[in-house]
C-alpha cells in the first residue's frame, strides 16, 4: 500500500497508536486486499491509498497521497451533493465510529460502495484516523440484473399456463352444458398439462434458489444409472418416438452409486431432451466406469449423452450451464442445463460440453459413487 506521512511500529501500528489499516489483517499487505482501501489523518490529507483503490477511482497512489481528502476521493451522493461536506467527518457528532455502506459516485458517474471506520484518540476525543473501503458495484449489479431476469423470465413463462388455465375453467364453468364430453376432457387435459408445466416451473425456481444459496440437499441411495436412462427412453418411446433413435451401450461391471435418484432422473431428463428437441438423428447414451472426479476416491460413473445435429457454436460453449441460454430452437426456460449443473457439483461431481464425434452435442458428467454418511 502507498503510504505517506507514516511511521509504523510493531504490529504494523503508526506510531500514533492507530492501525495501520482496519480493513486487513496484522502482517498483510493492503495491496492484497480484494477492496479499496484509503486512509485520511487527522488533517484530512490521505497518508494511504492501496492498490484496489487506484483500480476503482482510477486515480494513481502518487497523485492521492498528501492531498484532502476531498480532492482526493471527490464523492457525491446520488442526487449530487458532495459526500465530504455533507457527512462532515471531522466536524460531525463525536459519538461517530462507522460510516454504514451507501452507494455513492465517483467523477463521471461511477458507483460505488462506501464504508468509513472513525478512529478516535478518546471515546469522545477529535477524529485521529479516518479509514475508507471502497468496494466496485459491478459484481453486485450483475447479479441483481440476473435476478431480475430470472423474475421476468419465469413470470413470463407462467403467464401463458395460467392464461390458458383460467380461460378454460371460466369458459366450462360459464358454459359446462353447451360442451359434449369428448370437448370437456379436451380442455380439462389441456389445463392438466399446463398444471403441470406451472409446476415445473415453480420447481425450477426453487432449485435455482437452493443451488445459489448452496443449500440444494442430495439424499443418496443406490441408484441403477442404466435402469433410469432406460425409464427415460422408454417414455420417449411411448411418446412417440422412434426406438431405433436411441442407443443405450454400458460398458459393466459399473460400480455401485449412491445418489439421490429424483435429482438424477433431473438430470437424465434435461439432457435427453436437449438431444432430442435440438439434436438430430441417433442419440446415444454411453455409461461407462471412470476415476471419480473427487480426491479420496477411486471409482466413479460417467454418464454421456450425445447427438448427431449441429451441435453447439464453439463460441456458445462457455455459456451453455449459464442462466437462460438456450439453443438453435428456442423454446423453455434456459435454465434447464444450469440446474443440471448444480445438481451435478452437489454430488460432488463435474459436467462438460463438447463436440460429439458425429459432429453433434455432447454432455458428460461424472459422479463420484460416493456413499451415505452412515456407511463412510
Amino acid at each position: 500500500m502507498s503510504v505517506a506521512g507514516t511511521s509504523t511500529g510493531p504490529e504494523g501500528r503508526d506510531t500514533r497508536g492507530a492501525p495501520a489499516s482496519s480493513c486487513g489483517a496484522d502482517g498483510l499487505d493492503p495491496d492484497q486486499l480484494p477492496d479499496g482501501l484509503v486512509v485520511a489523518d487527522e488533517r484530512g490529507r490521505v497518508v494511504g491509498f492501496n492498490a484496489a483503490a487506484e483500480r476503482i477511482t482510477a486515480v494513481p497512489a502518487a497523485d492521492a497521497l498528501g492531498q484532502p481528502l476531498e480532492k482526493a476521493l471527490p464523492l457525491e451522493d446520488l442526487e449530487g451533493r458532495r459526500w465530504w461536506q455533507l457527512t462532515d467527518p471531522y466536524g460531525g457528532l463525536s459519538t461517530r465510529t462507522r460510516q454504514p455502506e451507501r452507494n455513492l459516485l465517483l467523477p463521471g458517474g461511477h458507483e460505488v460502495l462506501v464504508t468509513a471506520r472513525y478512529v478516535r484518540t478518546a471515546p469522545l476525543g477529535p477524529v485521529h484516523r479516518l479509514i475508507i473501503c471502497l468496494r466496485d458495484t459491478e459484481a453486485r449489479r450483475r447479479t441483481e440484473r440476473s435476478h431480475a431476469e430470472l423474475i421476468a423470465t419465469v413470470a413470463h413463462e407462467l403467464r401463458s399456463p395460467l392464461t390458458s388455465v383460467k380461460g378454460f375453467t371460466a369458459t366450462l364453468l360459464a358454459k359446462w352444458e353447451r360442451f359434449t364430453d369428448d370437448q370437456k376432457r379436451l380442455m380439462l387435459e389441456t389445463v392438466d398439462a399446463d398444471a403441470d408445466r406451472v409446476t415445473r416451473l415453480i420447481a425450477e425456481l426453487l432449485d435455482i434458489s437452493r443451488i445459489d444459496s448452496g443449500r440444494l440437499e442430495v439424499r443418496r441411495q443406490p441408484v441403477d444409472i442404466g435402469a433410469a436412462v432406460s425409464r427415460h427412453i422408454q417414455a420417449y418411446v411411448a411418446a412417440g418416438q422412434s426406438a431405433g433413435r436411441f442407443l443405450l451401450r454400458i460398458e459393466q461391471p459399473l460400480p455401485d452409486l449412491w445418489a439421490d435418484p429424483d435429482k438424477i432422473d433431473q438430470v437424465l431428463s434435461n439432457l435427453l431432451e436437449n438431444a432430442v428437441r435440438h439434436g438430430e438423428g441417433t442419440v446415444t447414451i454411453d455409461i461407462t466406469p471412470t476415476a471419480s472426479p473427487r480426491e479420496g476416491e477411486e471409482a466413479g460413473t460417467s454418464v454421456t449423452v450425445s447427438d448427431e445435429g449441429p451441435g453447439i457454436p464453439e463460441e456458445s460453449m462457455n455459456r451453455v450451464f449459464t442462466r437462460f441460454w438456450r439453443g438453435s430452437k428456442r423454446g423453455g426456460t434456459g435454465l434447464g442445463l444450469y440446474i443440471v449443473k448444480g445438481i451435478v457439483e452437489a454430488h460432488g461431481g463435474t459436467i462438460t460440453v463438447g463436440r460429439a464425434r458425429g459432429g453433434g452435442a455432447e454432455f458428460r458428467f461424472t459422479l463420484p459413487v460416493s456413499a451415505p454418511a452412515y456407511l463412510a
